[in-house]
């Protein structure tokens, strides 16, 4: 109940939230009661396709909807200035998700705009909270003191929501079966983040070796090419 009273501050001031969960049934869950409460969530997890999640993202910051869900929101590339609330579920439930470091860098989604929090819902103190919560405000202490003497006003990042990849009923480079070469000169690498980037690498890489063996070799030397220009960037 307290989390819905967070979000609903975040709403009327048409800022941005993000829940992160253990699970992915939590996640979808969560969403679910969410909408119930007449609250525009979504969730993202593992089962959620590359582009689709690169749509889900942008749509947060169009403010299509307020909340967004996770579980492992670190290897997202987050990086979401509207943000002004991370709640983390089950803090006390030690594991990856819950250790010292993801902890913090969980924590850190909140540092890009000026008015950002985090709220830690558990039971117990663990050391693991106690240790992300005491360097947090370590790293705080040191930057205020930074900023003060160096008169520095704190201000919410800007960053300029990107592109579209492509439309999102049209074929996609990650996750279909079927290669579509149109897109080695239509996609814009701008769009993609470093997650992304690795991932349409490996697809591109395994297509390679597949035109390669079904002798077409010029496509197949067109994507060695491109995935050069990827890496490069």
């Amino acid at each position: 109940q307290d989390l819905i009273l967070e979000i609903e501050k975040r709403v009327k001031l048409r800022e941005k939230v993000l829940v992160t969960t253990l699970t992915k049934k939590m996640a979808e869950d969560l969403s679910s009661y969410l909408k119930e409460k007449k609250i525009n969530a979504a969730y993202l997890h593992s089962d959620v396709k590359t582009l689709e999640r690169s749509n889900i993202l942008e749509n947060l910051r169009k403010g299509n909807f307020d909340v967004l869900i996770g579980v492992n929101l670190l290897r997202e590339g987050l990086d979401l200035p509207e943000v002004t609330l991370v709640a983390i579920l089950d803090a006390d439930k030690e594991g990856f998700l819950r250790s010292r470091t993801s902890l913090i860098q969980t924590m850190g989604r909140a540092a890009r705009n000026i008015t950002g929090q985090v709220i830690i819902y558990a039971d117990i103190m663990t050391k693991s909270i106690n240790e992300a919560v005491g360097e947090i405000n370590r790293r705080r202490k040191y930057q205020v003191e930074y900023n003060t003497k160096h008169k520095i006003t704190p201000k919410t990042i800007y960053k300029p929501i990107r592109e579209k990849i492509v439309d999102q009923d049209e074929k996609s480079l990650f996750y279909d079966r079927d290669f579509d070469s149109r897109y080695l000169d239509e996609m814009n690498m701008d769009s993609l983040t470093p997650f992304d980037k690795k991932k349409l690498v490996k697809k591109m890489e395994r297509e390679m070796k597949n035109q390669a063996e079904n002798l077409n070799f010029e496509l197949a030397i067109r994507i060695r090419e491109r995935v050069k220009e990827i890496v490069k960037d």
